[in-house]
């Protein structure tokens, strides 16, 4: 249960650091946010190193391009949830988001070489037709900036769906230093003049805030990578719509925002098309092993 245990940390985490980052979207812009997450990332991960050296396994890298793609996929996904969730509730950001299994099979064939079977892409149908259901009401009623808050979810989901099958490429590569180090250097380059132009200086509970999310990251980020090197991606995936409970919980705590029930309903149809495709890849997984078991 190792694999599962840290990947509800890890979900957990993000849960908190979406929680935070919406918080924190009312009075500060996404670059300034994203600089002090990065920044605090780089600090803690490089000082641990300072006091312990050698923690976390070595930095260098023998697929430094895989790195490069899955820090710019990561830049992105931080970018696009935190403008998502500045804009929506956190449960309708997770419901989108809950479409993330589906953009996994594309880019597993894309990348992997992994084709799903044609039942795997009947369970993806299902799981959009739960997203109309859950978002239609939304949509309906939006004006001026919900709209826009969706489409930044989509798009912060195919980052992650790209994160996620990228982490199966370089889940043989041991140690954590250079899971986090590499997204936590290029968001770093990358904010530092936009973060510096419109920054506004923050009182002691945003700042705290802002560097928690830096170490909230690192750790979720260093939570999911420990979670795959103990278990496959197909037990671990249905594990991930745990995300739903912290959605609900923090947006009911926090906003005093209770989901209606298109939403719960929604929910409920993504959770189960999610399910039944990640069963339905894992049984195909089953059967071309075990029919090359059978080979002479």
């Amino acid at each position: 249960m190792r694999g599962p245990a840290f990947m509800l940390l890890g979900i957990g985490l993000f849960g908190l650091l979406d929680a935070i980052s919406k918080l924190l979207s009312d009075n500060h812009a996404v670059w300034q946010v994203l600089l002090v997450r990065f920044a605090t990332m780089l600090v803690v991960i490089l000082g641990i190193r300072a006091l312990w050296p050698g923690w976390g396994g070595p930095l260098h890298t023998h697929m430094p391009r895989i790195h490069l793609l899955r820090a710019c996929a990561m830049l992105g996904s931080a970018t696009f949830f935190f403008l998502a969730f500045s804009e929506l509730p956190l449960v309708e950001g997770y419901l989108v988001f809950f479409t993330s299994p589906f953009f996994v099979l594309g880019l597993a064939a894309l990348f992997l070489g992994e084709a799903p079977r044609a039942a795997a892409w009947g369970w993806v149908v299902l799981g959009f037709g739960g997203v109309a259901i859950g978002l239609a009401p939304g949509l309906a009623a939006a004006a001026g900036g919900a709209p826009i808050g969706y489409l930044w979810a989509i798009c912060g989901t195919l980052c992650y769906s790209l994160v996620f099958v990228l982490n199966r490429r370089l889940r043989q590569e041991s140690g954590l230093a250079r899971v986090v180090l590499w997204p936590a250097l290029l968001g770093l380059v990358v904010m530092l003049a936009p973060g510096i132009a419109v920054w506004r200086t923050p009182d002691a509970l945003a700042l705290a805030l802002m560097v928690a999310n830096g170490l909230i990251v690192g750790a979720a980020t260093a939570a999911l990578a420990e979670a795959f090197r103990h278990a496959s991606a197909s037990r671990l995936a249905p594990y991930g719509y745990s995300g739903l409970v912290w959605s609900v919980a923090f947006d009911l705590a926090l906003w005093g925002h209770l989901p209606g029930w298109p939403m719960l309903l929604g929910a409920v149809v993504v959770v189960f098309a999610c399910v039944m495709s990640e069963h339905a890849a894992a049984g195909g997984s089953r059967r071309v092993a075990q029919r090359e078991e059978d080979l002479p």
